[in-house]
């Protein structure tokens, strides 16, 4: 982190920020506040400059986003130095036992732990601005799917109370033809009172359907029976099934923009072709890969600083004689969530991976643990290829297990098989 005069602490909240401000060459500390309004910021920050013309000014905060720093980041001159809440925390331990928290005191310790130990901490570099819409995107992108999980479950629920035959006619209750089915018949009597054509018809719209598939759901709803006949159970599940199906369709429209805006973004990034060649690395984890590394090379120097981040390392604990290596969960989660989801799918198209992965499903016993160990693997080579853009080629990694005599090797003929 580059050297600076004038160190600012700042303990952010949603209307007022708690401010301390050191100048280190007159030895100074002065605290106070300001609001959470564009103005109040801009005319801050432009006294801050006519205050110290010429001195550098870092700002250390409790975020890395947020309303806050997307505020401060416009203004070149500052030097943005976030901090994880709990370093702040550890921090405030450490000077005092007895528990206390207030805004200005965190102010001004944000800045003491700037002047003490900023050789420490990190200075914040936004990353190219099509990269950080694409890392917004994604993240958007996978809370609606997460929103839209909850919604499929609950719609779930609710069907088992008094239409259970719904799960057995439509597999997945998100896609178009379980919306459009529920939509269409939402009881098992609307759905008996429909003619063979009329289901025939419906299932050739939407869904491919095969005609013993068709047969044996046409089988179901003739043998079917109620779950109940209760009208007060049946008509208010009925109302809000169709409320929950209304919200999954609106979802789905949502999340195929989503969809959309992110291949367009990703197919033109500058190390798409890097990103497109990792085995399975499709339309969705393509675009989350690229976002994790970004595109500035000197954000990382090492592998082991993204599997930090991204909570893949683990952490180990020694004392004395006892060693604990233990599964890391301070950590970036929506990262951890991509390398594991994605050393997951890997599975599925590439050999070694699919080899090395039943190698430590042996060793641990563990799905979960054999997949991040997986995980461990595929950032290393991730972050070769990242580093010196060059694309990644199976075939080459593969000669060079042979020449290492990998234990992997073992488990290849099997698993290729």
């Amino acid at each position: 982190m580059k050297p600076f005069q004038v160190a600012i602490g700042m303990d952010w909240a949603d209307e007022k920020h708690a401010i301390c401000v050191i100048d280190r060459e007159k030895d100074t500390k002065e605290s106070g506040s300001l609001e959470q309004t564009p103005e109040a910021i801009s005319d801050w920050v432009n006294s801050l400059r006519l205050r110290f013309p010429d001195a550098p000014i870092a700002v250390c905060l409790e975020q890395s986003r947020g309303a806050l720093i997307y505020a401060l980041m416009k203004f070149e001159f500052l030097t943005l130095v976030p901090v994880n809440p709990k370093q702040l925390a550890r921090f405030r331990e450490a000077l005092g036992s007895s528990g206390a928290k207030d805004d200005p005191e965190d102010a001004e310790l944000l800045a003491e732990l700037l002047v003490k130990h900023g050789e420490r901490l990190r200075e914040w570099k936004p990353d190219t601005e099509e990269t950080r819409l694409l890392t917004f995107l994604n993240e958007d992108r996978r809370s609606l799917v997460d929103e839209r999980t909850a919604l499929t479950n609950r719609l779930k629920s609710q069907l088992k109370q008094y239409f259970p035959q719904a799960l057995r006619l439509c597999s997945t209750l998100h896609t178009p033809l379980a919306c459009a089915l529920l939509e269409h018949w939402s009881s098992l009597p609307e759905l008996q009172q429909a003619s063979e054509e009329e289901i025939r018809e419906f299932y050739r719209k939407y869904g491919r359907c095969s005609e013993k598939q068709l047969q044996d759901r046409l089988r179901i709803i003739d043998n079917a029976i109620p779950l109940t006949t209760d009208h007060a159970i049946v008509k208010s599940r009925q109302l809000l099934v169709h409320a929950t199906v209304c919200q999954i369709k609106e979802l789905n429209k949502a999340i195929s923009e989503y969809d959309g805006q992110i291949e367009t973004l990703f197919t033109k990034h500058t190390d798409y072709q890097i990103f497109k060649a990792f085995p399975g690395a499709g339309r969705a984890m393509g675009p989350r890969l690229l976002s994790a590394f970004g595109t500035d090379r000197e954000r990382f120097s090492t592998a082991a600083d993204v599997q930090c981040m991204g909570g893949i390392a683990p952490v180990t604990r020694r004392s004395g004689k006892s060693k604990v290596v233990l599964r890391r969960w301070a950590c970036n989660k929506f990262l951890l969530q991509t390398f594991h989801e994605y050393a997951a799918h890997s599975i599925k198209f590439s050999a070694w991976a699919r080899a090395y992965y039943v190698m430590m499903t042996e060793r641990t016993g563990a799905h979960h643990a054999a997949v991040r160990a997986l995980a461990f693997k595929w950032i290393r080579i991730m972050f070769r290829c990242w580093k010196d853009r060059t694309l990644y080629d199976e075939s080459q990694y593969l000669a060079r297990l042979k020449s290492q005599n990998s234990p992997i090797l073992k488990y290849l003929a099997s698993a290729t098989a």
